[in-house]
């Protein structure tokens, strides 16, 4: 019996050293990926909590550098170029760092991204930006610290920083237009019917020379007029009646319609009558 008791204690003994319980971090770690225009942007952060405390000119002080999250310091990276209050920076990974003020913040992006919270020494040749932005009183308390991606557009973002009831917002910029102009230039050496249908419809998307976006579009419809393609033809609709050419944005909608009941695609079916019917041609 004491050989027993013996074992089952060593076993007991030996589960106790050997087992680890997992618990809940209490600053929950995220990563947040964001396509903005052609640029991948990738947040790390870690989450920490109100729990009933004054945050800002509490547990952070005012005046102070700030990690900006909890745990190891706030990581951005980018994997193209980027722009910041009109600086371009390099594709990588920066450390997002923060001084907390009652009615703004600097918000800066830091080369060293391997501290555990703000550097033992903080060295201002590492501030790679250094942008000076409105805190927003919100009408309401934000438990969670939070980051978000807000305002997308092509061509920029607006990093939120949200925690209390205060917003903070970030704004960069991405060189979506020369990325894509470059492209553009270079597959115009010998475009294919692709190419020529894409780059229309980015300038129609985007605003740009309309009629340069019609030769295009007209170009990819008659490279592919042995076998029509309703798309093709629903965006030359478009650019041809964003150009003022409301006759050959009725003839392309029509050719549209045709083909999109063909292949029995409901939806550009629909949107070509819609097109048409605002035209006057239904």
């Amino acid at each position: 019996m004491k050989k027993i008791i013996l074992s089952l204690f060593v076993a007991a003994f030996a589960f106790s050293t050997n087992a680890q319980i997992k618990t809940p971090a209490p600053s929950p770690a995220q990563k947040i990926v964001q396509t903005v225009g052609l640029t991948e942007v990738t947040v790390e952060y870690s989450r920490p909590s109100m729990k009933g405390r004054k945050i800002f000119g509490g547990l952070e002080d005012y005046g102070k550098v700030w990690r900006t999250g909890a745990n190891a310091n706030t990581t951005l990276t980018f994997s193209t170029d980027f722009m910041v209050d009109g600086n371009t920076l390099k594709a990588g990974t920066y450390a997002l760092y923060t001084i907390p003020g009652e009615k703004s913040w600097d918000v800066m992006l830091y080369t060293d991204a391997t501290n555990w919270g703000a550097p033992a020494k903080w060295d201002e040749a590492k501030v790679a930006a250094k942008v000076t932005v409105d805190a927003i009183e919100i009408p309401m308390n934000i438990e969670t610290f939070t980051i978000s991606f807000d305002d997308l557009t092509n061509n920029s973002a607006v990093l939120g920083i949200m925690w209390e009831n205060v917003y903070v917002p970030f704004e960069f910029k991405t060189p979506t237009e020369e990325m894509v102009s470059k492209q553009i230039t270079a597959l115009m050496a010998g475009p294919s019917a692709q190419d020529m249908y894409a780059s229309a419809v980015y300038y129609l998307e985007a605003g740009k020379d309309i009629k340069q976006a019609q030769t295009w579009i007209d170009k990819a419809v008659a490279m592919t007029a042995d076998a029509p393609k309703f798309w093709y033809l629903r965006q030359q609709s478009l650019i041809h009646a964003k150009a003022g050419n409301k006759k050959g944005a009725i003839a392309a909608a029509k050719e549209s319609l045709k083909h999109a009941e063909i292949a029995k695609n409901a939806g550009y079916i629909k949107m070509n009558k819609a097109s048409l019917k605002e035209w006057g041609a239904m």
